[in-house]
């Protein structure tokens, strides 16, 4: 019998590691603490070993084989907590050579050395990010973003959701045990789920000492500055105008939060261009769920309906978030964003594996922001030589409100209560 948990939420990410168990002898699945692996994990296990207990991880030390054993797909959770199993589980795939013999669940990427001994044709990795508005259900899920890479057409629906909405749900996010929390109980859960990872995940990373203060000080500049593209020496600047933070101190601090899942990255899309304008390439950074970026500022809803920068950069985080979790279900290989000297600048860019691809603006909504979209994505669709890389299967803008509908230049524009994967 499987272990799926009594009130479980179907998750994007089923299919993924359905498809992995039946093409590699271990999947591991990995993202922020909190966001539903062990529940994941457990919709396709028939047993488990709670490496985060204690007494498992100390059998784990004494008789490794043996915490292997059980009924499988056999579920190892949290192993980066006895990350001495890696190498011994990656040796009991090679001997039963059979498919779909462990699931392991993560919550930080460990030190370097400690996955050395490759897990090349025996590991696959499945991201689990915190939950989108569809597996929430707050999406009415009518717009399918594999269906916009096959070139479809979005056709007219009503978002029937308002701008309040919108931003009560950014401030509640996407974590399995606050979606039917309101946004007030939702940030206080959040707020301490911050101090937690400064004060407890860090430090277990590795030997490496940082400073708690200043890793709560670059959550709060992440949040600042979210999707900017901001350097790191700039980041230091911005967490201490006075003493600025030294570039590679940044560094440190940010690989932290990268191996911990509470930060992703976006790089940039470098496509063959039309013209000589060279591109610009400075990687894009988001906390990995709006309601961080919301408690990293110690903010509140009311603050964004009287900052539209603020609110801007919130509705992004939101966006870039779901779209992820689309991408990734649609077979698309990491979003990108394009931006170029002239200052042409698109958000996202999704590209599937077999070359379709869609490019994608984040607006709030109204006629004038919508217009400034639709030009910057034709703009985009101007300068791409599409005798190599093709031409868009769809331009969208994304909406925090208004209606779904297709214009005549081409461009879609679908409200974010619409999509799904």
């Amino acid at each position: 019998m499987l272990l799926t948990p009594d009130g479980y939420l179907p998750r994007t990410a089923e299919g993924e590691v359905e498809a992995c168990l039946q093409a590699t002898p271990a999947v591991l699945i990995e993202g922020p603490r909190g966001c539903g692996k062990t529940w994941l994990g457990r919709r396709f296990a028939r047993s488990q070993a709670q490496l985060d207990d204690p007494d498992t991880r100390q059998v784990s030390e004494i008789n490794p084989r043996g915490v292997l054993e059980g009924t499988t797909p056999r579920l190892l959770d949290e192993w980066q907590s006895a990350p001495h199993l890696w190498n011994t589980m990656r040796h009991a795939c090679d001997e039963r050579g059979r498919m779909g013999q462990f699931l392991l669940t993560g919550s930080a990427r460990p030190p370097d050395d400690t996955t050395r001994h490759s897990g090349a044709g025996r590991v696959s990795r499945v991201r689990l990010r915190p939950m989108s508005l569809y597996e929430s259900g707050d999406s009415a899920g009518r717009v399918s973003v594999g269906a916009l890479l096959d070139g479809a057409e979005v056709g007219f629906a009503r978002s029937g959701h308002d701008l309040d909405d919108i931003v009560m749900l950014a401030c509640r996010g996407g974590w399995p045990p606050v979606v039917g929390l309101t946004p007030d109980a939702a940030q206080r859960h959040m707020r301490s789920y911050l101090a937690e990872i400064v004060r407890t995940d860090v430090p277990r990373l590795d030997d490496r000492k940082r400073d708690p203060v200043g890793v709560s000080r670059l959550l709060l500049s992440l949040g600042r500055n979210a999707g900017t593209g901001i350097s790191k020496r700039s980041l230091g600047r911005d967490i201490d105008p006075e003493r600025p933070v030294d570039g590679r101190t940044v560094g440190a601090y940010l690989d932290a939060l990268l191996r911990l899942f509470v930060v992703e990255e976006s790089p940039a899309w470098t496509p063959h261009l039309r013209s000589r304008t060279p591109l610009r390439r400075p990687v894009k950074r988001y906390l990995a769920d709006p309601a961080l970026m919301v408690a990293a500022l110690e903010a509140s809803p009311s603050r964004f309906a009287a900052d539209a920068r603020s609110l801007g950069m919130l509705f992004e985080t939101l966006a870039v978030r779901d779209l992820r979790i689309y991408a990734e279900a649609c077979g698309c290989r990491p979003i990108s964003y394009f931006r170029d000297d002239s200052g042409l600048e698109v958000d996202a860019v999704l590209q599937r594996r077999d070359g379709a691809w869609i490019a994608v603006e984040v607006k709030l909504g109204g006629e004038t922001l919508v217009e400034a979209g639709a030009q910057a994505l034709l703009g985009l669709r101007d300068r791409i030589d599409d005798r190599r890389i093709g031409e868009p299967s769809r331009l969208v803008v994304v909406t925090a409100v208004g209606y779904a509908y297709d214009r005549p230049d081409g461009v879609s524009v679908v409200p974010i209560t619409q999509l799904a994967p």
